[in-house]
């Protein structure tokens, strides 16, 4: 039986203008990967992937967009399809992304404090909104992972059934950046509970990671995001790739 595609992105986190990478989702743990982000972008498409995962970190923190010229600069750059998440809380916010060229939204923050607007933007935009789901011992975190409510994140995910969402991108924020495996369990539960795509984050440290998504009991895991180890070398794209495909 032939696997359904698993779609690798690799992520470009921008604060101040810069490619950076958090640990576990810490502002002030940041470390500077490139100056430009435009120019990351480039070198991923040039390594072979497909699509691009793009969070504006101070957006996600002030609530509105914070780099706006260095997502249009990753625009400029590559032919990938990109997705963007951060500070997007409207729908004239995400209408304006998507006119300027983003492929899909990730809405987080919003898809907990205003699940109407995620629900009527995805049935008006099918296939162009994503819900990012950040978790900390399975309950939803906000606010840029500033907060921690008290909500499951199986039964937020399981809200956004039947209204078009296109994918739940599900974060485990206690392994993000710190290179120590990505949560398989937490990815595979959200999988099994909605028929919603799921894709996989936080903590990915090796090729290995990729193929034990892959393998996960039950609802195909669809994708995964790639951050950290990447940048440090510890996962080689066209490794990672062949690990996708095979």
């Amino acid at each position: 039986m032939t696997q359904p595609p698993f779609t690798l992105y690799p992520a470009i986190d921008l604060k101040d203008g810069q490619c950076v990478r958090l640990l576990r989702g810490e502002m002030d743990a940041a470390t500077v990967f490139n100056d430009s982000p435009a120019d990351q972008a480039a070198a991923f498409h040039a390594a072979g992937f497909s699509h691009l995962h793009v969070v504006d970190l101070n957006g996600a923190f002030a609530g509105q967009s914070a780099n706006a010229e260095a997502v249009r600069a990753i625009l400029a750059a590559t032919p990938a399809p990109v997705q963007l998440g951060g500070g997007i809380r409207t729908r004239a916010q995400i209408d304006a992304w998507l006119e300027a060229g983003i492929a899909r939204v990730i809405l987080g923050t919003a898809a907990l404090r205003d699940p109407q607007l995620v629900k009527d933007a995805a049935r008006a935009l099918p296939g162009r909104i994503i819900v990012g789901i950040d978790a900390k011992d399975g309950m939803v975190a906000v606010e840029g992972w500033a907060e921690t409510s008290d909500m499951p994140a199986v039964e937020l995910a399981k809200a956004f059934e039947g209204c078009g969402v296109a994918a739940i991108i599900a974060t485990d924020i206690g392994r993000d950046g710190l290179k120590t495996g990505v949560n398989v369990a937490f990815t595979s539960q959200l999988a099994n509970a909605v028929t919603i795509p799921i894709i996989a984050s936080g903590g990915v440290a090796s090729t290995a990671d990729i193929t034990s998504l892959r393998a996960a009991p039950g609802t195909p895991i669809s994708g995964t995001i790639l951050g950290r180890a990447l940048y440090d070398g510890d996962i080689v794209a066209s490794e990672a790739i062949a690990a996708a495909r095979t």
